[in-house]
């Protein structure tokens, strides 16, 4: 096993797939390829009573893998399903809010800095992540430029780590490894054809442990 300490790590973001047991499974299948920091898992389209119902059944798989469960967005069905945290996508209104009521005991990170100015206005909150970019926000092959260009600087001036969302390619990991940042999350990249779910998850691995920037101590 690779030492994934020391360079950037993946995220996922779980599929959108009505089905709840073919979701489980691709899921479950994906993270068998290899390491993965966590998983966060949006609403998409379900109402609150299915995305329970998802996320009690999701949150045991990811936990399984030793990765750490992330609701999106409802803290309730976050607590319910005892995940280990939660992303807010919202303002840093609803961040600050996340923090005080779930912090320390659960991971408690969010978006929506989209510029240099509400990104620091979320890292006054003290978040336990950053993410730049959305969750759905892998529409073009390549991470998005603003983001990576936002980790950059992020990464090599503030400590709190950051999730920069990449792009539809796989290999813009590594685009976001070079920028300094923590973490990539990938969503079709990984999910585009499910069967392949598990061999990107290892291919990617595999490049982030040759070509990865390391970070010092």
């Amino acid at each position: 096993m690779s030492n994934t300490d020391n360079r950037c790590r993946l995220v996922l973001i779980a599929p959108d797939m009505p089905d709840l047991a073919e979701r489980s499974k691709v899921l479950a299948d994906a993270l068998k390829g290899g390491d993965v920091a966590s998983v966060i898992v949006p609403q998409y389209g379900l109402n609150e009573t299915d995305f329970q119902k998802h996320a009690e059944a999701l949150v045991p798989v990811i936990q399984k893998a030793g990765a750490a469960a992330l609701i999106e967005g409802d803290t309730r069905v976050a607590g319910r399903s005892k995940a280990d945290g939660l992303h807010i996508a919202a303002g840093a209104d609803v961040l600050g809010e996340a923090i005080e009521r779930h912090t320390p005991k659960m991971i408690v990170g969010g978006g929506n800095a989209t510029d240099r100015h509400h990104a620091l206005e979320i890292g006054e909150l003290r978040p336990d992540y950053v993410f730049f970019g959305r969750t759905d926000g892998d529409i073009k092959p390549e991470a998005h430029p603003k983001n990576l260009a936002l980790a950059e600087w992020w990464a090599s001036m503030i400590e709190i780590p950051c999730i920069v969302m990449g792009g539809t390619d796989p290999q813009s990991a590594l685009a976001v490894a070079e920028t300094g940042a923590e973490f990539v999350a990938l969503r079709l990249a990984v999910f585009a054809e499910p069967g392949q779910a598990p061999s990107v998850v290892a291919a990617v691995n595999a490049l982030l442990d040759e070509k990865a920037p390391r970070f010092e101590d």
